[in-house]
């Protein structure tokens, strides 16, 4: 038996001119890089590794369909077997036989009406879209969809796909793209359309087609989107990342994806290391996945370091090829700054030598010469770094998150303050405004809350599934820790109206509340406007509420997650809830409080546990002036 080959999957473009050689559309080549290609165009980069080696070219999926001699010879294993519109992908050979004495029309983009019009007299056509990489001016199968839609205009017309990839060299890809249309005509008449003297609208095609185009080429704001924040460790990239988040939650007219780099790491590239390779597979990963994003018109936040400019660049590809749009942020703090900031002592690491291949220390950052924006955070607020983020992407057209002044909000923290231990914002920081008095927020009705809101004090709401065990634990708890210094109550997902509470926890509520009477309650908007702060047993009670209220993102925590990022700060009141919306720590699973309904006692008691912990340490702050 011979040995098993090594497979390589070529790169989009190289699976594009690897069909059409083994097709004969680009006769008399045979091969990648042959000699009687005198503009080198079509050619194969192979690992270093496999060069001058028989290779086994293979598609996304694994599936052969080539094999390359070490002399670079190709041998046809098999042929793509899937894809939008394969059965209009024919050979030369296939469209000569199916299609002879026709005129041919190579198609790189939607034909207009006046376009059609005059092709009418042409007679029979064959509409040859080329929708390699880089050609069509539509996405490859929006092109073919124009191009089926147009042939139903005409008397007589039938389309062949070819995947004709454009190679960055305008004369030699003009050269070659005659060479493939002559190759399919085989002596029938080719009539390329001319250029067009201005760009046409939709009101230039026909309804059939301008819907495709419609639907390919969405306003920049409809557009899928990916916002990829770069910059050092410590330069509030992240910070402005989910500051910008909040802003598009708040708005809530679009959905939003956090791709940050720590959190990725956890999960998607869990198990890479921090090599130069494995930090750029994990920005590659990081690319991709906003790049699918993007592809089916949503919006991803991307904040990974990324500090090398090729990366950035196939990051970049990867999303415009999906038909999405890439707005690339520089946070150019500089590195004396990061170094000044640095919470988790990694900098002082990496000059002592524990942390190799240091970003700013060690290794190099390519600072971007591409970016949409460039924004120092140095001695600036939150706010006012975004507002330059903000005021660019309104600019672009892409994104118009700008907000109108709100004369309640408390001053942010400046970003100049290390984040864990920041500084209490002055007396005269926030703009004087009259409270608004209890009857002038919506007011839950409810059995068990402690009495009327008082004037001065916090509301918190704690939130769980059924209203029945965790989130009225939290609350009773929580009223016997801090008193009435601070207001309480509780509502769940998916609670009914009435249910009592479960006897099992209420076992291990504190002596002095083990008697009060509870009732529970379903969550409702007016019970999430009125709360200062809502804390949540689980990260999917969080997600819940977020997607509904989307306005209120920034006082929706996990208890969990609260207390961890309350801890250290030397804030208190109203303005920790403002800190805490700035600079919260990622919610992760072993934040969740695991429900303890109906699964014994020895389940509630560690729930009971834990909440008490965590009320014990996050509550208290709150109290504080």
């Amino acid at each position: 038996m011979s040995p098993t080959l090594p497979q390589h999957c070529p790169s989009p473009r190289e699976l594009d001119d690897l069909e059409l050689l083994l097709s004969g559309a680009l006769a008399p080549r045979t091969r990648f890089d042959d000699p009687r290609d005198p503009d080198a165009l079509v050619t194969l980069d192979l690992p270093e590794e496999l060069r001058g080696r028989a290779v086994e070219l293979v598609d996304p999926e694994g599936l052969p369909l080539a094999r390359v001699e070490a002399d670079g010879s190709l041998t046809s294993l098999s042929h793509a077997q899937y894809g939008p519109f394969r059965r209009l992908h024919l050979t030369p050979a296939q469209a000569r036989s199916s299609y002879p004495g026709r005129s041919w029309i190579p198609v790189d983009d939607a034909l207009t009406t006046d376009e059609l019009n005059r092709l009418r007299h042409r007679g029979a056509v064959v509409l040859l879209a080329l929708t390699g990489v880089g050609t069509p001016r539509l996405s490859p199968v929006a092109l073919v969809r124009a191009t089926v839609a147009a042939a139903k205009v005409l008397p007589d017309a039938v389309v062949v796909a070819v995947p004709l990839a454009a190679h960055g060299d305008a004369a030699a890809d003009a050269r070659l793209r005659e060479r493939v249309v002559t190759t399919y005509a085989n002596g029938d008449p080719v009539w390329p359309l001319p250029p067009r003297a201005v760009e046409p609208t939709l009101t230039d095609f026909p309804a059939e087609v301008a819907e495709v185009v419609r639907q390919d080429r969405p306003a920049p704001a409809d557009q899928g989107l990916v916002l990829f924040f770069t910059g050092l460790s410590g330069s509030g990239k992240s910070t402005l990342a989910r500051a910008l988040m909040d802003r598009v939650l708040e708005q809530g007219r679009r959905t939003v994806t956090s791709l940050d780099g720590d959190v990725v790491r956890r999960n998607l590239s869990a198990g890479l290391t921090f090599s130069k390779a494995d930090r750029e597979t994990n920005i590659r990963r990081i690319g991709w996945v906003a790049a699918e994003i993007a592809r089916h018109g949503g919006l991803a936040v991307c904040s990974p370091i990324a500090p090398f400019a090729q990366t950035r660049a196939e990051v970049r590809e990867m999303v415009e090829s999906a038909g999405g749009a890439f707005f690339l942020v520089h946070v150019a703090t500089p590195v004396e700054e990061c170094e000044r900031r640095d919470r988790k002592g990694l900098y002082a690491k990496a000059r002592r030598g524990e942390i190799p291949e240091f970003t700013g220390i060690s290794s190099p950052y390519e600072a971007p010469t591409d970016a949409s924006v460039v924004v120092d955070t140095t001695g600036r607020s939150i706010e006012d770094a975004l507002d330059d983020v903000v005021q660019a992407l309104a600019e672009s057209g892409l994104l118009d998150v700008r907000t109108s002044d709100n004369p309640s909000r408390v001053e942010p923290v400046r970003m100049a303050a290390a984040p864990s231990t920041p500084a209490a914002p002055a007396a005269t920081a926030p703009v004087a405004t009259e409270a608004p008095s209890a009857l002038a927020r919506p007011q839950r009705a409810a059995s068990h809350r402690g009495g009327s809101r008082g004037a001065g004090r916090l509301t918190v709401l704690f939130v769980c599934t059924a209203n029945v065990c965790r989130s009225p634990f939290m609350e009773m708890t929580a009223q016997s820790i801090v008193g009435n210094a601070l207001e309480f109550a509780s509502t769940g997902t998916e609670a009914k109206q009435g249910r009592s509470m479960d006897p099992v926890i209420a076992e291990f509520l504190p002596e002095d509340v083990q008697n009060r009477r509870f009732a529970s309650h379903p969550v409702t908007a007016e019970v999430i406007e009125a709360a200062d702060l809502v804390l949540t047993a689980e990260t999917s009670h969080a997600d819940f509420l977020t997607e509904r209220h989307p306005q209120a993102f920034r006082k929706i925590f996990t208890l969990a997650q609260w207390t961890e990022t309350v801890q250290g700060s030397d804030l208190g009141g109203r303005h920790l809830i403002e800190w805490a919306g700035q600079y919260r720590v990622p919610s992760t699973p072993e934040h969740d409080i695991s429900d303890p309904y109906r699964r014994g006692r020895e389940r509630a008691q560690v729930a009971a546990a834990r909440i008490t912990t965590l009320l014990q340490a996050g509550l208290p702050p709150l109290t504080r002036d």
